[in-house]
């Protein structure tokens, strides 16, 4: 079985591209030093982050929307992201240096010393903090803080070049910007913003391997023992589907505390995300030519319509699922 590709580019996680720029004059140097600690943060990654904290915070405050409230945390969220994944190229700059997919990255060239990455990264993080805790409530900049902690010092430093499992527990950090989004609302946590949690945290590891297939080389390489690198395609491919009806299914828990609009787009989606997670197993144990890639790319697109969904639902306010059977 081979895996066949064209491009792999645009989303969460894909093969980073720093934009390239004239160094011959003052200000080319100036926006190329900028756009370097631009990409430091990973935009594209935050993008996806970002995009489950609203649904989080319009479920937690149902029926109303406090756009104020909306911006200040998403500004707090961004930095808290940016920090980590600034703090995670400092750590990694060895690795993405050997890996064509992070070779761009302003480290691996040498674009931005590591001691100014390092103050960067660490001065985001403590404004992330400061922020969260003015502009909301004190429990949001401490699960910022922790996010930021565990995504640096477990996932980066322990987990990654330890563990097939790294995407796994890794992946929690990459859920908390829904408890983040829940706590900035409340002040507290409930079931519902756990449940979302669970949702992204079962979504990880068949985004991350699907494109780790792809770039398993890379990984090797590298070092990095992510799970296609030292597993057969078919487990892979097992483990993706596994881990794909734990995320619809988890999806789907939600659907009380929801109305029928989410539980709608829940299913659809769902339906959608199981089909391709299920041609692409389909595929490698018939040792068809699979583009693993594909359901990497989807797979965003299928967490972004499942929130879009939860979103709609939330600003509407119509009758929860529970309430119409109350």
């Amino acid at each position: 079985m081979r895996i066949v590709e064209r491009g792999g580019h645009g989303l969460a996680g894909a093969p980073d591209a720093t934009p390239s720029t004239r160094s011959d004059t003052v200000w080319g140097r100036i926006l190329g030093t900028v756009l370097a600690y631009l990409a430091l943060t990973k935009p594209r990654v935050i993008e996806l982050l970002l995009v489950a904290t609203i649904p989080a915070m319009l479920l937690a405050d149902r029926g109303t929307v406090d756009f104020p409230l909306i911006l200040a945390t998403l500004f707090g969220g961004w930095m808290g992201a940016a920090s980590a994944n600034t703090l995670n190229c400092v750590v990694d700059a060895d690795i993405d240096k050997v890996m064509k997919r992070t070779a761009r990255r302003p480290l691996a060239r040498m674009a931005v010393p590591t001691s100014h990455a390092l103050i960067f990264g660490l001065a985001l993080g403590i404004a992330s903090f400061g922020w969260l805790w003015w502009a909301t409530y004190p429990l949001a900049a401490i699960l910022i803080a922790l996010t930021i902690a565990f995504y640096v010092l477990v996932y980066t430093m322990v987990l990654k070049r330890r563990t097939w499992q790294n995407v796994i527990w890794g992946g929690a950090a990459g859920c908390m910007p829904v408890m983040v989004g829940w706590a900035a609302v409340t002040g507290s946590i409930s079931w519902e913003p756990i449940v979302l949690f669970l949702v992204i945290f079962f979504w990880t590891p068949p985004h991350t391997w699907a494109m780790a297939m792809r770039y398993k080389e890379d990984y090797k390489a590298a070092g990095v023992p992510m799970l296609p690198v030292i597993a057969t395609e078919e487990r892979v491919t097992k483990q993706i589907l596994v881990y794909t009806w734990l995320t619809v299914l988890t999806t789907l828990v939600l659907v009380p505390a929801a109305g029928v609009i989410y539980a709608a787009v829940a299913l659809i989606a769902g339906a959608w995300f199981l089909l391709m997670a299920h041609q692409l197993y389909a595929g490698v144990r018939r040792g068809e030519q699979v583009k693993p890639l594909r359901l990497f790319l989807q797979s965003n697109n299928y967490l972004a319509v499942v929130c879009l969904g939860l979103a709609v639902d939330s600003v509407l306010g119509w009758d929860t699922i529970a309430a119409l059977f109350s």
